[in-house]
């Protein structure tokens, strides 16, 4: 069985829905922490709806807290426990994004996934497994988890945008090539980086503004 995810949503401007973007937010955060980016990224991206799920796990002492899984170097958890609640995760995350394309009537190529630190480890993850590729997927802060799987792994390729703060001491700003060397060699040839100067841990408007001409890009707006 797999769980259902709390989303917020944000209405397309137009009234038409045309295009997706799945925010997925990081460690600790729940979807209303990404969801206030529609604001400014909708009045150009009009015919889009804005969706943000909460990951599906709460986190020990942390109540508003949430985790698509455990990570054991800040909570304590075992690889085990940590590899049991990633692959739940997935499997939560694959249904999600499969009842919304029949519920919004979308194609995956009209879907976007916009992560931001544990929710890119699951774009990252989730999207080159899917059979149909997505339009793209938007990684922001995060980084790429079993890279020395994904050749063997990939079933689809879609577009991928790496974007890193270079003052990030949560993620390592080296995640990023080791991100796109690995894309690479599994044989995606749309992979884009852009590092964030003078940034931490978070999005700046700099990355805003290249993520959005990548969406509007790949969803051919």
């Amino acid at each position: 069985m797999t769980r259902v995810l709390n989303t917020l949503r944000k209405e397309p401007l137009s009234g038409d829905t045309r295009s997706v973007v799945v925010f997925l937010h990081g460690y600790g955060a729940n979807g209303q922490d990404l969801i206030g980016l529609a604001d400014p990224l909708a009045e150009h991206l009009p015919d889009t709806l804005f969706l943000a799920p909460d990951a599906p796990e709460t986190i020990p002492g942390m109540p508003m807290g949430l985790q698509w899984f455990p990570i054991p170097w800040i909570d304590g958890s075992s690889e085990e426990e940590s590899e049991r609640g990633m692959m739940a995760a997935v499997k939560d995350l694959n249904a999600f994004l499969d009842a919304m394309m029949v519920d919004e009537d979308v194609l995956p190529e009209q879907v976007v996934l916009f992560g931001f630190s544990q929710g890119t480890m699951m774009a990252l993850h989730v999207a080159p497994r899917r059979e149909d590729p997505v339009a793209g997927v938007v990684a922001f802060s995060g980084r790429l988890l079993r890279p020395e799987l994904l050749e063997d792994e990939t079933v689809s390729r879609p577009a991928v945008l790496l974007v890193h703060g270079d003052q990030d001491d949560v993620v390592p700003p080296q995640s990023l090539p080791q991100a796109a060397e690995a894309l690479q060699q599994a044989g995606f040839k749309d992979v884009f980086a852009h590092i964030m100067k003078g940034t931490a841990h978070g999005i700046a408007p700099d990355g805003l503004s290249v993520s959005l001409a990548f969406m509007r890009d790949k969803l051919g707006l």
